[in-house]
């Protein structure tokens, strides 16, 4: 359904920074630059960081998630603590556990990047057969 994701910087090399430990505990490359922009490519879309084009400071939307996918609770645990460390904040409940009803589970994490905006780490284990 989507193409890309990108989110507003304020500034660039911090965003970048958190981007490249937190999304490499996840298994992804570096950033690569184009200009004001980051772009972040998977076998499944791209993400990218960018100041404003229009010069205006970066803001984060309130209400506002952005998700990524991590293959194992373990995973989720390593980006977190790679993107704080790099910068970002805890935000919401620790990482772990969530259930959302009906039989479904997932591991969760959230935090905020430089900028402010809201990330999660998520992992959905197999359904049992």
């Amino acid at each position: 359904m989507f193409s890309h994701v990108m989110l507003g910087a304020s500034d660039l090399q911090a965003s970048r920074q958190f981007y490249d430990a937190m999304l490499g505990a996840l298994g992804m490359a570096p950033g690569v630059a184009h200009k004001n922009r980051y772009f972040y490519r998977g076998p499944t879309g791209t993400f990218a960081i960018s100041t404003p084009i229009n010069g205006e400071p970066a803001t984060f939307g309130n209400g506002a998630t952005t998700g990524f996918i991590a293959t194992s609770p373990e995973q989720v645990n390593a980006a977190h603590a790679a993107g704080v460390a790099a910068g970002g904040v805890s935000c919401e409940d620790p990482p772990g556990w969530r259930e959302l009803g009906g039989g479904v589970r997932l591991y969760l994490a959230y935090l905020r990047d430089p900028a402010g905006n809201k990330l999660c780490l998520s992992h959905r284990p197999a359904r049992a057969a």
